[in-house]
């Protein structure tokens, strides 16, 4: 439920903020503005938001800096809002730990969007986390992008553990490959059924390796893909 959900906004023009605000608060987000960029580091110190809408450009403290503090401390999900469009300040912003960018002007209905599609990619990411026991015949490690089947280490691309983790926290349920596109992509890139069926491929040969005569990821016809757990 959105409702629980807390929006931070750090943006110095006020009347961006409040429309952000508005259309926020109409899609049944709390908010809370800051103006300055001190004033909420100093207050994203001693508070977790669920997310944070992070101008690029303020007074006081710059949002990439503000970024790199927050990564510091805890993994809130950000989304960089910036009128600056050369690329590098994308790139920056994002290997600083923002998870999506918007360019200004945008569209309400945009922002809304990203900030419903970001919140879903971290949910399912706490979701993921799987609690490893030296008994576990199947074990991730996310720090490393390994998978450890029956003892053997197999390295991983991003994407591939991304698509593995979110099976392999739902046993038996069937995911379809627009739900795994979906929730893969962040970048908002235009990709395909082909795509998703490229990365299982992949993704089982490597799985395979380890032990060949289990299918860890199972094809359901007309319907998805699900984790068969060993």
């Amino acid at each position: 439920m959105t409702d629980s959900q807390l929006i931070c906004i750090i943006e110095d023009e006020q009347d961006l903020a409040l429309l952000v605000e508005d259309y926020l608060i109409n899609h049944g987000y709390q908010c809370i503005q800051f103006q300055r960029g001190d004033t909420a580091d100093t207050w994203l110190s001693s508070h977790q938001p669920d997310l944070i809408l992070l101008d690029l450009m303020l007074p006081g403290m710059d949002g990439l800096q503000i970024c790199k503090n927050q990564q510091a401390r805890n993994n809130t999900p950000i989304i960089m809002m910036t009128a600056k469009v050369e690329e590098i300040d994308r790139l920056l912003g994002l290997e600083l730990g923002a998870d999506d960018y918007i360019c200004k002007p945008f569209s309400p209905r945009e922002m809304v969007a990203r900030v419903k599609a970001v919140l879903r990619r971290s949910q399912n990411q706490h979701i993921h986390t799987p609690i490893a026991t030296s008994e576990s015949a199947v074990i991730l490690n996310e720090q490393s992008l390994e998978v450890m089947v029956f003892g053997q280490s197999i390295e991983l691309t991003s994407i591939e553990f991304k698509l593995f983790a979110l099976l392999h926290a739902n046993p038996g349920r069937i995911f379809s490959r627009q739900y795994i596109l979906d929730n893969l992509y962040q970048d908002y890139r235009v990709v395909g059924d082909r795509t998703v069926d490229s990365h299982i491929k992949k993704l089982r040969k490597k799985l395979n390796s380890a032990k060949d005569d289990i299918e860890l990821i199972r094809s359901v016809y007309g319907s998805g893909y699900k984790y068969d757990p060993p």
